[in-house]
């Protein structure tokens, strides 16, 4: 699945008082057709997409579907799978942040009635980058509450993912053949010295909190009291244990130069650029859940030589490879994003304006020499994976066909009985968790 995304970030900042909307800064609104003329330009035919949750979610049970249903529909006419992306780093003004605990239901609910109107619709992200989403919302201080605490950073953790579980459980009702994809930021955290090592370890424990509650999985020991010393009662532990719907996921992890960390004695981290790089952290991901993979974010500015995007591309494809050729089963890599973004040199904690060369192609709809290369290496490699002994063949249904199986087939069944609607890579699935 060879993909690319449309950049929909919307955090707010300055005290909730500004929003950042990544697609009003690219121009998307107006040239949303543009832009999908550019997907099938390139020959992708899959595409990380949602409409903006800010502007379709208005309150309670009220909804604006005018933007969803001429972008949406116009992806079907085409036949370019979407891979929809429903919450992405902010929420509407109406409920404030993640610290609301009225923010899961209310998001499930979303889906539910998402789901409900787009039947045909098969791929989801729910909730983009959880952990990432925590970290620079309530623990790093940068986005929608701004904290900088244990407690808030839980809070928020256990709001996302129990709000990115519900969602899972509300799709399922309406179509059993869904397929979650996560995009999960893949984090590395290097001691720089011995006296280093322990505040290193419990980073890269931490790394893998969000997950492990998608998943269902016992955090471990020092993580457990970790949340239950921020403010997680042993009721909402429980909540993810008893939930487990990993059966429905491809384990989706993005991957930057900046995702690997360099940590000092005192606990203060830097970057610490590409060190052991995506085919090794991505090995200790699978390792723990034991899903499929999927590549589904990278990117690194053009710079003044106009190829080093391009060498980055290949190394992260290269990486790809490794993975597939070691036996992990590797579904798909994506290019984030179809065009250059905005204010990202900055994280997004500031409206600048400022254009990051980033994208597939620049904000005049220009391909750059990155998507030169990307549109060559899909031409290359599409009908050469499909022949690989290792390749893992992801059931997606054609984009026009209705639900299957019918919704009545699994009435009053639960989640359970929905297990028959993905049988994904099972070799995978069957070795047992840890404890």
């Amino acid at each position: 699945m060879f993909a690319t995304g449309i950049e929909n970030s919307i955090p707010t900042i300055q005290g909730g008082k500004v929003r950042v909307d990544q697609m009003e800064a690219s121009d998307h609104y107006r040239r949303w057709r543009e832009d999908f003329d550019c997907v099938e330009e390139m020959g992708i035919e899959y595409l990380r997409f949602g409409p903006p949750l800010h502007k379709t979610f208005l309150g309670p049970g009220k909804y604006d579907w005018e933007f969803a249903d001429l972008t949406l529909n116009d992806l079907k006419r085409r036949e370019i799978t979407p891979i929809v992306d429903l919450c992405h780093f902010g929420v509407p003004d109406w409920i404030g942040n993640f610290q609301n605990p009225d923010f899961s239901q209310q998001f499930a609910n979303y889906a539910a009635d998402f789901a409900e109107r787009y039947p045909w619709i098969q791929l989801y992200t729910p909730v983009n980058e959880m952990f990432i989403c925590a970290v620079f919302s309530a623990k790093y201080g940068w986005w929608n509450e701004q904290l900088q605490s244990d407690q808030g950073f839980v809070t928020a953790i256990k709001h996302i993912v129990k709000a990115n579980v519900l969602a899972m459980v509300e799709i399922l009702k309406r179509r059993p053949d869904a397929i979650f994809i996560q995009s999960e930021s893949s984090e590395y955290f290097h001691a720089d010295s011995p006296a280093a090592i322990g505040p290193a370890e419990v980073l890269n424990s931490r790394r893998f909190l969000t997950l492990d509650l998608n998943y269902g999985r016992r955090v471990d020991s020092e993580m457990y009291e970790y949340l239950m010393d921020n403010g997680m009662t042993r009721e909402e532990y429980h909540f993810f244990l008893g939930n487990r719907l990993k059966q429905h996921c491809i384990l989706g992890n993005d991957y930057y130069k900046t995702n690997e960390h360099r940590v000092h004695a005192d606990g203060r981290t830097e970057a610490a650029g590409e060190t052991f790089g995506y085919c090794e952290i991505t090995r200790q991901y699978h390792n723990r859940y034991r899903l499929p993979i999927m590549h589904t974010e990278t990117n690194l500015r053009e710079g003044p030589t106009g190829q080093e995007a391009v060498q980055w591309l290949w190394k992260e494809w290269a990486n790809v490879l490794r993975l597939r050729n070691v036996g992990i089963p590797t579904v798909g890599f994506t290019w984030y994003s179809l065009t250059d973004q905005v204010d990202w040199d900055t994280a997004l904690r500031e409206k600048n304006g400022n254009v990051n060369p980033l994208g597939l192609y620049d904000l005049n709809r220009n391909l750059r020499n990155v998507g030169k290369a990307y549109k060559q290496l899909i031409k290359d490699w599409r009908d050469v994976l499909p022949a690989s002994s290792v390749c893992l063949a992801v059931p997606i249904k054609p984009i026009g066909h209705d639900c299957w199986p019918p919704r009545d087939d699994y009435a009053g069944k639960g989640v359970e009985a929905q297990d028959k609607g993905l049988a994904l890579g099972n070799q995978s699935q069957s070795q047992p968790e840890s404890a």
